[in-house]
């Protein structure tokens, strides 16, 4: 999966540039972001404003990024569009991951 990758501060913004998060690229997009945590990054935004679906298997792999953390860390989303958002619902995942309307929301609501 091809992902745009952008450090601001202590926050990496990721954002994946295919239209679909699904079971062809889930693996792929855990495989980076389990070396961006190795690297020692800690903080993600998630920006999923280009995503118009989501799979189970994304889904799990976005939640197991999340786990990678350990809680040391944090990954909020951004830009989920309707259908993304309709997922995270059904799936009670918007308890779980706070959700912005963009990454710059996104970004103010990190406390440091």
């Amino acid at each position: 999966m091809q992902l745009d990758y952008e450090n601001i501060g202590k926050v990496s913004v990721v954002k994946p540039l295919e239209k679909r998060m699904d079971a062809l690229n889930a693996a792929g997009f855990k495989k980076q972001m389990e070396s961006f945590i190795k690297e020692g990054q800690t903080f993600f935004i998630l920006d999923m404003s280009e995503i118009d679906f989501v799979d189970s298997s994304a889904l799990g792999a976005i939640i197991a990024c999340l786990r990678m953390l350990e809680g040391n860390g944090d990954m909020v989303i951004a830009g989920a569009g309707e259908k993304v958002m309709r997922l995270f619902k059904l799936t009670r995942m918007d308890r779980v991951f706070q959700i912005f309307s963009n990454s710059e929301e996104a970004l103010a609501g990190f406390p440091f």
